[in-house]
C-alpha cells in the first residue's frame, strides 16, 4: 500500500459532524487513509457508513452550516486543503481533485446541453475559447466512449440514456485531466453490462493518464474488479485497510467476513441456499454503542468488545483491522 511518502492524498485523522436538533452525528470519525499515484483506492461499505461523506469533505463540499470538518487534516500537493478557502478550493476542484457523483439525472442541469457543462471546467480553469472547448469535449466523448461525439455534444440530459450520462459525468471529471478523481458510487442503477463498461473505461482512463481514484462504493464485486486497496468503513470509522488481494483472501474483521459471506455465488444446479446475511442494523449515530461500534451485530463479541473501541491493529505489510480479537496478534497502531 502506500505510504506517506508516495502518497498523492493523505488523510489524517479526518473528523466530519453535523450538528441538528437531535444532537451531533458523527458521520466521519477520526479516519485516515492515503492514495498513491496512480492507485485505484476503495473505500467500501453499507449505506450510512460515511463514505459519501469522506468524499464530500475531501472535496470541500459538507453543507453548511450544518455540516463542518472539525478535525484532521487532507493534505493534497502538500497543502491541508482543510485549511483553504473556497476561492482556493475552487482552483482545485474540477481541475486537480474531481469528482463523479452517484445520480448523473440529478447531477446534471436539464436545461443545459451536456456538451456546454462538461466544457464549463475548461472555461474556468483553461481559459478556453468557443471552438477549442467544443473540440475538447468531443474528444472526451470520445474517449469515454459515447457514439457520435460531434452529435452528442448538442444533447440534453434527458435525451440520453443512463449509461451516456454517466460517460458525461466521467468526460465531466476528467476534462482537465485532474490527478485525483473521487468516483462516488459510479455504477449504481447501472444495467450489468453498462456496469462493466464504465469500470472497464475507469481502469483504461486511470492506465492513460495516471489519474489516481479513490472508489466509494458498497459493492465487493466492484472492489475485486478494480481497486489496489481497500479501506472497509462502519459507522464512521475504518475498520479494516489492506490491499485487495489479502483483504479477499484473509478478511481479518467479522464484518468484513460477513460481507464477503453475503456476496452471491454460483451453487450446483438444482440446489438451494440461502443467502447469508448480517443480523441487526447499522447504529443510529446519534447514539452509537458503547466499546465497537460492531459489536452488537457481532457474533465473536467479547466482554471487552463492549467496553472499550478497539484500536487499530497492524497484522503485516499494510494489513490493519479495528478488532479486540487481533491485539495480540499485531501492534496497535
Amino acid at each position: 500500500m502506500s505510504g506517506p511518502q508516495s502518497s498523492i492524498l493523505q488523510v489524517n485523522d479526518l473528523e466530519t459532524r453535523f450538528f441538528t436538533r437531535k444532537g451531533i452525528v458523527r458521520a466521519v470519525d477520526g479516519i485516515s487513509f492515503a492514495v498513491g499515484k496512480g492507485r485505484i483506492v476503495g473505500i467500501v461499505g453499507e449505506s450510512g457508513c460515511g463514505k459519501s461523506v469522506t468524499s464530500l469533505s475531501i472535496m470541500g463540499l459538507v453543507p453548511s452550516p450544518a455540516g463542518k470538518v472539525t478535525g484532521g487534516s487532507i493534505i493534497f500537493d502538500s497543502q491541508d486543503l482543510i485549511t483553504l478557502g473556497s476561492r482556493e478550493m475552487c482552483a482545485i476542484r474540477g481541475k486537480d481533485i474531481s469528482m463523479i457523483f452517484q445520480e448523473p439525472m440529478t447531477s446534471l442541469n436539464p436545461v443545459y446541453t451536456v456538451g456546454r457543462q462538461v466544457g464549463e471546467a475548461l472555461r474556468i480553469h483553461a481559459g478556453a475559447d468557443k471552438n477549442e472547448i467544443r473540440e475538447r469535449v468531443i474528444e472526451a466523448f470520445d474517449q469515454v466512449g459515447i457514439p457520435e461525439p460531434a452529435a452528442r455534444v448538442n444533447a440534453y440530459p434527458h435525451q440520453l440514456s443512463g449509461g451516456l450520462r454517466q460517460r458525461v459525468m466521467i468526460a465531466m471529471a476528467l476534462i482537465c485531466e485532474p490527478r485525483l478523481l473521487i468516483a462516488d458510487e459510479p455504477t449504481t442503477a447501472l444495467d450489468v453490462t453498462i456496469q462493466a463498461q464504465i469500470l472497464e473505461l475507469m481502469m483504461k482512463l486511470r492506465d492513460r493518464l495516471d489519474t489516481a481514484i479513490i472508489m466509494i462504493t458498497h459493492d465487493l464485486g466492484v472492489i475485486a474488479e478494480i481497486c489496489d486497496d481497500v479501506n472497509v468503513m462502519y459507522a464512521g470509522k475504518i475498520i479494516e485497510t489492506s490491499d485487495v488481494f489479502t483483504l479477499f483472501r484473509q478478511p481479518a474483521h467479522p464484518y468484513t467476513q460477513g460481507l464477503l459471506r453475503a456476496i452471491p455465488s454460483i451453487t450446483t444446479p438444482g440446489k438451494r441456499t440461502r443467502l447469508a446475511s448480517i443480523d441487526g442494523m447499522v447504529p443510529n449515530l446519534l447514539h452509537l454503542p458503547a466499546g465497537c461500534r460492531f459489536q452488537p451485530r457481532c457474533e465473536a463479541a467479547m466482554e471487552i468488545c463492549c467496553r472499550r473501541e478497539p484500536p487499530l491493529v497492524a497484522l503485516g505489510d499494510g494489513h490493519r483491522v479495528r478488532c479486540w480479537l487481533h491485539q495480540k496478534k499485531g501492534e496497535s497502531k
